[in-house]
């Protein structure tokens, strides 16, 4: 048990299928209750489907594991209802320092723009995050959790997948028309299905321990390459909630992980830490140690007719980056909208390649930053050692050098720009709003209460973001066109974007506050933005046509 945090027992209830002898039908199936399952779930129920979640287990995650949520992830969570816990709850932090031996050689800033809602990085044990997440999933009347679950057998079919499932009161059989796999890098279901899983092992150890203590250091990331109370090795510090601090120790293949966990062990190396930083008599407390390695991996597809997998069960890398749970997060944002146009047969099932061509761009891109990160941190010859501490040598004084520090790349969203669902781009823009591109944040005013910025308006759902200097002056005819677009079987929310006034017919207005949404999209009146539910931008113009508008829709759906 930990000292700063209590376990919960989540309760196991005997399944209808066992009380009743017969077996079950759900549309949509996910199974695993850590973060991204959860977040599929929650994500598909607010869209009004009926869910049901499976997992063995009956309470969050054992120790603090994944640590670090990045601004992306938490503007998702801000959707799924769980993001302003995690910001009140968690360490934000946007500066990371590098050090070589005893000196800094490297800095960086996750948010160097001003006016964003959320900060680059906040740090979060990973048992809060889970323990959020099952609080606002009990929310939703059509997403049952059943916990104590096993699933033990998948057959996959055309038209449905069946599920054999173990309980305390024995087994019993589901199927379902939709199967979404987030149980984690050793998916028992993807192995049961013989699905392939190919990429690079890395033959080092890691220790974490998970220390409580007062300390003043600064809410940064700091890592150290061959520090003096480590030498030859790299360490990594983070703070976490409840003055929980993350400590990483590079340890070499040849450690023994077994004697590396001991206390014995362990509180040395914190002791040699602390005293480099003249605190040798401050007392902390082990709160959880583990020893790791780590492989860069993926599945050639992460779709299989009626069977979706997502976050690690699809796809693993090292966690210099924090790319788990946020790549994860990021996977279930891409497919949930996806999957319920399908269900409800507004989009045909060929919309589901789609998220296996984006999300397998985003795993590779994750898998190469990592892999990077990875064997910077970690050189395997002497040649690499050497060149890397040549580099880390020059960083200090040379800003080329500087450049070529990786202390492990940190998780932004991906780029979509080659994905099949955008439309491409007609006319001249400056910046990164591209189309496929993450949508930047702004401050708005003319909101929901409480909610002054620009991604707390958008998403869950296909929008226009219209662009006038002032909102009242818009002319009939325009009013009308973007009235319309809220008619068809997929609709369009329009939203006008104004430097002033209140656009007339009821049509929802932002004022842009800072003047920050025209510079970060590059408007000028009568610019149009297609939002796709994802916040991810489908198409763009200089000038509104509905009929380009209802093209850019058709394509983003498959419906082309």
């Amino acid at each position: 048990m930990l000292s700063t945090f209590k376990y919960p027992k989540f309760e196991y209830v005997r399944p209808p299928e066992i009380a009743e002898g017969r077996d079950g039908h759900y549309p949509v199936v996910i199974v695993g209750a850590g973060p991204v399952g959860l977040a599929a779930a929650i994500d598909l129920a607010q869209q009004g489907q009926r869910v049901l979640l499976l997992d063995n287990d009956d309470t969050v995650s054992i120790g603090s594991r994944g640590v670090c949520y990045a601004k992306r992830a938490l503007e998702v969570l801000d959707r799924l209802g769980c993001g302003e816990e995690m910001v009140a709850k968690g360490v934000s932090w946007n500066v990371g320092r590098t050090f070589f031996r005893e000196e800094e050689v490297f800095s960086f800033d996750l948010c160097p723009q001003p006016d964003h809602h959320r900060p680059g990085m906040i740090n979060l044990q990973q048992y809060y995050l889970e323990d959020y997440l099952v609080k606002r999933a009990r929310q939703l009347p059509n997403l049952e959790i059943r916990f104590k679950n096993n699933v033990i057998g998948v057959t996959p079919a055309a038209e449905q997948a069946t599920l054999r499932v173990e309980t305390p009161d024995g087994a019993y059989t589901l199927s379902t028309d939709w199967l979404v796999v987030a149980d984690g890098a050793r998916s028992p279901i993807r192995h049961m299905l013989g699905l392939d899983i190919e990429g690079k092992v890395f033959y080092d150890r890691f220790l974490i321990a998970d220390v409580v203590m007062k300390a003043e250091y600064p809410t940064e990331r700091w890592f150290w390459f061959d520090p003096p109370f480590h030498p030859n090795q790299s360490v990594l510090l983070h703070r976490q909630a409840d003055n929980v601090w993350r400590i990483d120790f590079q340890l070499g293949w040849q450690a023994d992980p077994e004697e590396e966990k001991k206390p014995e062990n362990v509180i040395p190396r914190i002791k040699a830490m602390l005293g480099g930083n003249g605190n040798e008599d401050r007392e902390f407390e082990l709160e959880w140690v583990s020893v790791y390695t780590f492989q860069c991996r993926r599945m050639n597809r992460f779709n299989h007719g009626r069977v979706l997998f997502v976050g690690d069960a699809a796809h693993q890398v090292s966690p210099f980056g924090a790319r788990g749970a946020n790549s994860g997060i990021q996977d279930t944002d891409n497919l949930m909208w996806k999957l319920k146009l399908v269900i409800d047969g507004k989009a045909p099932a060929s919309l589901l390649d789609s998220y296996s061509e984006e999300r397998v761009f985003a795993a590779d891109e994750n898998i190469m930053n990592s892999t990077r990160s990875t064997d910077f941190i970690t050189p395997k010859s002497t040649v690499s050692k050497t060149f890397r501490n040549a580099v880390l040598g020059l960083a200090e004084h040379y800003p080329f050098a500087r450049a070529l520090v990786n202390s492990g790349r940190l998780s932004v969203p991906s780029f979509l720009v080659d994905s099949s669902l955008n439309m491409p781009d007609g006319e001249d823009f400056a910046g990164d709003m591209v189309p496929g591109a993450p949508l930047d944040d702004a401050p708005v005013d003319g909101g929901e209460a409480g909610r002054p910025w620009l991604l707390q308006a958008l998403g869950n759902r296909f929008q226009l973001l219209y662009y006038a200097a002032d909102a009242s002056a818009l002319d009939p005819a325009t009013i009308d066109a973007l009235q319309g677009l809220n008619q068809g079987a997929i609709p369009i929310e329009p939203i006008v974007v104004a430097a002033r006034g209140a656009a007339p017919g009821g049509l929802r207005t932002l004022i842009d506050a800072k003047d920050r949404v025209r510079e970060r999209y590059d408007l000028e009146p009568g610019t149009a933005y297609l939002v796709r539910p994802d916040q991810h931008v489908a198409a763009r113009w200089r000038t509104f046509d509905p009929a380009k508008v209802r093209a850019a829709l058709a394509r983003a759906t498959c419906n082309a």
